[in-house]
């Protein structure tokens, strides 16, 4: 059953939740400049012998942003929210509050193998969820906009994603030298989609 009522409360909560999430990722490199400077490093040597830190840190407010974006547009055409909905929404704001830990093991263990499918499973279950949030509206129409249903094309860019994203895991725990390298797949997205289409018509 669908619960008539504006979904703005659960899009307020969850972008709260993101915004939070983001700046936990900030956290560790914070607290890298005091240790740092009890070390004896140098300003330079803060960013120079910290590279893994600042590397997680930039691929995961990339892909929080990216996750943010896509779920933010969804839901401008959702106009209700049924339990379901609700359900599948907490297990994706899950995936993000979870993600600052898999960062910071990337900071600690760089190419490890386990915290390189930790972190692309992590971000693969998100794209599960978002997928599980299109196909609760497909499957009741009292929760999608009468005026702007949501398009046709987010499920497939979701389901595509989330091909390419188990792809990329396979691969990580197969060749550990390709590691993080494998979410470069998801730019194959675009093609995948056209030729799907392709195949449709």
């Amino acid at each position: 059953m669908s619960i008539p009522r504006d979904p703005d409360r659960l899009v307020f909560f969850t972008d709260a939740v993101v915004a939070i999430a983001v700046t936990l990722l900030v956290l560790p490199l914070v607290d890298v400049v005091p240790q740092a400077a009890r070390n004896g490093q140098s300003a330079t040597e803060v960013v120079t012998e910290h590279k893994p830190e600042i590397f997680g840190f930039l691929l995961s407010f990339a892909v929080i942003s990216r996750l943010w974006f896509s779920h933010h547009d969804f839901f401008r055409h959702v106009r209700a929210y049924s339990k379901p909905l609700v359900i599948c929404n907490a297990g994706w704001l899950l995936t993000i509050v979870v993600l600052p830990f898999p960062t910071e093991m990337v900071g600690v263990y760089g190419n490890d193998r386990f915290t390189a499918g930790f972190y692309i499973a992590t971000v693969l279950l998100a794209v599960v969820f978002q997928t599980g949030l299109e196909l609760v509206v497909r499957a009741n129409p009292e929760l999608a906009s009468k005026t702007a249903p949501p398009p046709a094309d987010y499920l497939t860019g979701s389901v595509t994603a989330a091909g390419l994203l188990a792809l990329a895991l396979v691969l990580a725990l197969a060749i550990p030298s390709l590691n993080y390298w494998t979410l470069l797949l998801l730019f194959l997205s675009s093609a995948v989609e056209k030729a799907w289409r392709r195949f449709r018509s």
